[in-house]
């Protein structure tokens, strides 16, 4: 299976991918404002990469529930130096993590090889076709209209997979190539605590796509529903769940504590390759 984003291909199998994050802005849930100067942003980017990253995701606007929309004049402001400075010094590909569709365009104008859309389930077709003007890679993230409306669905599981069939569609019709696409169940977005754990248990439902899956779970608020563990003490059930989904087939596990992260997938990845032998 080949990923391709702009100049950059992966081809799998081969081990997990680990996206680190890399949040330009003062409000994000868990390290909101330590990274909004673009010199500090880049510095903990390069941090990343050293611990074993071989994605970045940049973002310049929180996406957790109650955050303060901001404009697009002021994601730019708080991402485009990042990229800019990032790209001309890394061999690795940048991920936008934006619902705009201009923000998303500027970005891999200004170096970005990777589209990373929590708004997957809109109408409009402007970011699909900027996806595939510019052959940048493309992950679909299933959320509800608003992000974080939630509902009691009766299974979370076969709607999220329905939801990926009806955007491969949307997607290939839009001038997207197959290998530039990423499939993200949404963990953590308009889902209750029980719909997440049912969407980590039956990740293996979505491998029939034959696209990469990403997995994003770290530090999400979730995981306080089920263990008493505030937004800074959730490494280790972050680190639980990144390990299920290798074991259930992700091939990109999208992190804050990154080096804890590779260490975790590649003893996983250890133990299942030595149950082959």
């Amino acid at each position: 299976m080949l990923l391709r984003a702009r100049q950059f291909e992966f081809v799998f199998p081969r081990p997990a991918l680990v996206m680190g994050i890399v949040n330009v802005t003062p409000d994000s849930f868990s390290d909101g404002g330590k990274y909004l100067q673009a010199r500090a942003a880049v510095a903990h980017a390069l941090a990343l990469v050293k611990d074993g990253a071989e994605i970045l995701d940049i973002g310049g606007e929180s996406t957790r529930p109650g955050a303060t929309p901001v404009s697009e004049t002021e994601e730019l402001r708080r991402i485009l130096p990042v990229i800019e400075t990032l790209a001309g010094r890394l061999k690795f590909p940048l991920s936008i993590d934006t619902i705009k569709p201009a923000v998303a365009r500027a970005a891999l104008n200004a170096g970005a090889a990777i589209i990373n859309d929590v708004a997957a389930n809109r109408r409009g077709l402007e970011m699909w076709e900027i996806a595939a003007e510019f052959r940048a890679g493309y992950i679909c993230m299933h959320s509800p209209p608003g992000l974080h409306k939630k509902n009691e669905r009766k299974n979370i599981v076969l709607e999220v997979r329905e939801f990926f069939y009806n955007r491969l569609e949307k997607m290939l019709a839009a001038g997207i190539l197959p290998e530039q696409i990423v499939f993200d169940p949404g963990i953590g977005f308009g889902k209750t605590a029980g719909q997440n754990l049912q969407l980590l248990a039956g990740l293996r439902k979505f491998l029939k796509l034959n696209r990469p899956l990403l997995l994003g779970v770290s530090r999400k608020s979730f995981i306080e529903k089920i263990i008493t563990a505030g937004v800074n003490e959730r490494l280790p059930a972050s680190l639980a769940c990144a390990i299920l989904g290798v074991a259930s087939g992700a091939q990109i596990i999208r992190a804050h504590d990154v080096a804890e992260t590779v260490q975790a997938v590649r003893m996983a990845e250890a133990v299942r390759a030595s149950a082959k032998e």
